[in-house]
């Protein structure tokens, strides 16, 4: 594909680098998306599932919801993109992995430098204590879980109406920030703050490489658009780094 060589060349010559995932890149390993033509979020309504609201009006409704994502997500399996992320970490000192997911796809590849823009679905969070330990059973037992404290427990990710855990933006700003290269990977770029990365890695000074399906919002300013399955283009772009 015309553009796979420069955009290699960039990834080999750049210092630092970031990367953004979004729904895309676990869409080819089978995890439902939200959005999009069969998007979650067609046929179920967020209010309904994915609101504080909504946890303290039927948490067992939500838990019942969210167990039944856990066992899709268990049986999904890391694909080409994300082995490939895994040997660009490894090539790359300062390298950091920012992503929208919730499914730990991209630890059970083998990344380690991530930033969870919205959470980990694989753990849980006390609402009286607010202890929050892993629990990687795709069912849960008993609906909804408690704490040892004998608190209610909740999903530990982002809901709709809830802000990002700030430690976590700035951290990701800060990476965008720093780094020579941004690689966009299978985001729509339309949930904010997530998709307010992307101009901000540009107004930096980064060059923008986005890999998609389909135009997004910021193909515009991205220095390089690839489009087509991130499974396929992500491991030709890392090969042609390796050379």
């Amino acid at each position: 594909m015309p553009g796979l060589d420069l955009a290699g060349d960039w990834v080999t010559r750049a210092a630092s680098v970031a990367v953004l995932t979004g729904a895309g890149i676990s869409a080819e390993s089978g995890v439902p998306t939200f959005r999009g033509p069969s998007g979650l979020w067609r046929r179920f309504r967020p209010e309904d599932l994915a609101t504080p609201e909504a946890f303290a009006r039927d948490p067992r409704l939500v838990w019942e919801w969210y167990n039944w994502l856990r066992q899709r997500m268990a049986a999904a399996r890391p694909n080409a993109a994300h082995f490939a992320l895994v040997k660009l970490e490894a090539r790359i000192a300062r390298f950091t992995l920012i992503t929208q997911n919730i499914d730990g796809l991209h630890e059970r590849a083998g990344s380690a430098k991530i930033l969870k823009l919205h959470g980990d679905i694989w753990r849980l969070r006390c609402m009286s204590c607010g202890a929050d330990w892993p629990d990687r059973r795709a069912t849960l037992p008993k609906l909804p879980p408690h704490c040892s404290c004998g608190g209610l427990a909740r999903p530990d990710i982002v809901w709709f109406g809830e802000p990002l855990p700030v430690g976590v933006l700035r951290a990701a700003e800060r990476a965008v920030t720093n780094a020579e290269l941004l690689l966009v990977i299978g985001t729509a770029a339309q949930v904010y703050p997530a998709a307010g990365l992307i101009p901000l890695g540009k107004a930096s000074g980064a060059k923008v490489v986005e890999i998609n399906t389909e135009d997004t919002p910021f193909s515009g300013i991205a220095d390089f658009a690839l489009r087509g399955k991130a499974g396929e283009l992500l491991p030709q772009l890392v090969e042609r780094a390796s050379r």
